[in-house]
């Protein structure tokens, strides 16, 4: 239980297939409830909205009610709502700011509509501490893949050095997952494949990475694409497709590109710190590279632990303790979904 003066802040996030509610107060995780609805999209080989959306609907109570419990307060003792009023399924955005909006109607508390990327940075801060006065962001997740120069997370604008230009890094894990029979999510579904293949055993392209293209984009369409060929040449000669060596090749090559042009990024601004958030920085062997690169260029490293990756309301919460924090507005209930929203800042305006 927290202090009576201290913001307790509930964090809402249902952007996906995840319904998340955390209570952060002063920077401090308290506790939270995650529900996930991935098994029911499994058989679709990816997100169905409309199942997702009914999933969330389901989970919202039971999950609110486990977050309280594991944080060890009572839902009057919440002081602030924030909520992912963007980007995301508008389906599923909608259900956890309805959610939101209720909450904090009922318990008359200000409400903070924020962007859901902002919460994956905010969510190193529950592990780490706050970020330093400037540093490197790679946001890699199945929906997202940018690289952002960012400073302080909530008073400064956030600069969008590069994104991909097609499929996010997740979104090609779900594809070439599929395409192995892996079944779906995909990020989980190659790591686990990949233990015991061979990394070098497929050369598969490294897109975006000549002399001449941009240093700090990303495209893995491609990628997807030279795997399925790949898949295709072995089927049709008659040979035993090996699991193992496709999976670790494609993961090596998808870890290679994000490693490399978000060290770049550090090193060309003359920073100090690279952190890497979303959900596939849960990935091992991503870890494992950035790690050894990091350490070889002297870059100081910031990973949260794979339970703060995936999307989950703390994260949500993170944002809404900086917010209340720095004395910013709170956003009110007319704050709308804004299933497209681009990050620009932590906090999304109100919809004109």
């Amino acid at each position: 239980m927290t202090t009576s003066s201290a913001p307790v802040i509930l964090g809402v996030e249902s952007s996906c297939d995840e319904t998340g509610f955390g209570i952060v107060s002063e920077g401090t995780l308290l506790g939270q409830g995650l529900a996930s609805s991935a098994s029911q999209h499994a058989e679709f080989g990816g997100v169905v909205p409309e199942i997702a959306a009914r999933a969330h609907l389901e989970a919202a109570v039971p999950t609110l009610q486990i977050a309280l419990a594991d944080a060890g307060v009572e839902l009057g003792d919440i002081s602030h709502v924030a909520v992912t009023s963007g980007p995301g399924l508008a389906t599923a955005v909608h259900v956890g700011l309805a959610a939101a909006k209720s909450i904090a109607w009922s318990l008359d508390v200000p409400l903070y509509g924020v962007h859901h990327l902002a919460g994956h940075a905010a969510a190193d801060t529950l592990e780490h501490g706050p970020l330093p006065e400037r540093s490197i962001v790679l946001i890699v997740s199945g929906g997202h893949t940018s690289i952002l120069a960012v400073g302080d997370l909530v008073r400064d604008p956030i600069e969008h050095l590069g994104d991909t230009l097609d499929d996010a890094a997740g979104e090609a894990f779900d594809k070439v997952s599929r395409l192995l029979g892996l079944g779906y999510p995909g990020g989980p579904a190659i790591s686990r494949a990949a233990v015991g293949g061979d990394p070098a055993a497929f050369s598969f392209p490294r897109a975006m990475m000549r002399p001449g293209d941009d240093p700090f984009t990303f495209s893995f369409s491609g990628l997807k694409t030279s795997v399925a060929r790949t898949v295709e040449a072995l089927e049709r000669a008659g040979e035993e497709v090996p699991v193992s060596d496709i999976a670790a090749s494609f993961e090596q090559a998808v870890v290679d590109v994000l490693v490399a042009k978000s060290v770049r990024a550090v090193t060309e601004r003359g920073l100090d710190t690279l952190v890497i958030v979303g959900g596939v920085a849960a990935n091992a062997r991503l870890r494992e590279v950035a790690r050894r690169r990091c350490d070889a260029e002297g870059i100081d490293l910031r990973i949260p632990p794979p339970r703060l990756c995936t999307d989950n309301g703390a994260m949500i919460a993170a944002v809404g303790d900086l917010l209340v924090r720095s004395g910013a507005e709170p956003s009110g209930l007319r704050i709308a979904a804004d299933p497209s929203a681009v990050l620009h800042g932590a906090q999304l305006p109100l919809l004109r």
